[in-house]
């Protein structure tokens, strides 16, 4: 027989700016705290392939932002996805109480 957890013995996700803060140092980690830990390893692998990309086409005057535009890019877009997704999921906890 197996066991059902009740909706009492749930663990909560975990706050959505705890999330946001650790996304925003650990790139890919906010992910990985929503439980989507292949989504975070994606994010991981394009923020790493368009750095190097626009760092080979950028010209060399261009700075160190611009050079890397492509991974920083990647970045912006994992810490919003990140922080949002933890949002609906606490959203959902909530709703389910």
């Amino acid at each position: 027989m197996s066991q059902q957890s009740s909706p009492q013995s749930l663990k909560p996700p975990m706050n959505p700016y705890a999330v946001l803060a650790i996304a925003i140092i650990l790139p890919g980690m906010g992910q990985v705290l929503n439980n989507t830990v292949k989504r975070g390893l994606l994010m991981v692998t394009f923020m790493a392939v368009l750095g190097y990309f626009t760092a080979q086409v950028a010209d060399p005057s261009v700075s160190i932002i611009g050079r890397y535009a492509g991974g920083f890019f990647v970045y912006a877009i994992s810490v919003m996805d990140a922080y949002y997704w933890a949002k609906f999921r606490l959203n959902l906890f909530n709703q389910g109480r």
